[in-house]
């Protein structure tokens, strides 16, 4: 779902493109997602730029948040991913709060190990999960368009597979039965929350 969309005359045009995060992971993501449409994406961490910090209630305002500042700070298009997991018996947490949840600094290890004690405590036998990103693009003139992803599947303890970051050990997606820990790059980049973002933005964006 576009959340806000660019005029229709607006495109990004295949050259340089800053993403605009400091997770290393995420930035291969961009790269392999981005790279075959003739797009060189360069980060906000090999700029040397700061991280804002992170004060929207949303996935898609902490997105945009991100996008502006490291537009304005370079005068490059910026594209920004905010995204995480959503589990179903935590009333969608850890949600927004995915990177840091396990406090600072960031252990994904410790975050999984306390969302699989959140879910032993509360009792639930529901573990369906989603992970969501929102994709946020800021233009040097103030255009800015936002895409919303989801991928659907539950969660398994203990974790499994070094492949992928962030929860991808412990995340099963539907239909599926090894972890996106355990999946190729390639086939994961294919079915993520990510790539539905993605698709969604090529469509309106580079077509």
């Amino acid at each position: 779902m576009a959340v806000k969309s660019a005029e229709s005359s607006q495109r990004l045009v295949p050259g340089r493109l800053l993403a605009a995060t400091h997770n290393r992971g995420k930035v291969e993501e961009l790269k392999a997602l981005f790279g075959p449409h003739g797009f060189q994406v360069v980060s906000a961490l090999e700029l040397g730029l700061d991280e804002p910090e992170e004060t929207e209630t949303t996935f898609a305002g902490n997105a945009l948040l991100k996008a502006r500042a490291a537009s304005k700070a370079t005068g490059l298009p910026a594209l920004s991913d905010d995204s995480g997991l959503a589990v179903t018996a935590l009333g969608g947490a850890p949600g927004i709060h995915s990177a840091r949840w396990a406090g600072e600094p960031r252990d994904f290890h410790r975050a999984m190990e306390r969302v699989e004690a959140e879910l032993a405590a509360s009792g639930s036998p529901d573990r369906t999960a989603k992970f969501v990103c929102a994709l946020a693009v800021v233009w040097p003139d103030g255009h800015e368009a936002v895409f919303e992803g989801e991928v659907h599947g539950h969660l398994v303890w203990p974790p499994r597979g070094s492949h992928g970051f962030g929860y991808d050990p412990v995340f099963v997606a539907s239909g599926e039965t090894i972890t996106f820990g355990e999946m190729d790059p390639d086939r994961k980049h294919a079915m993520s929350h990510r790539a539905d973002a993605v698709a969604k933005l090529r469509a309106a964006l580079l077509s």
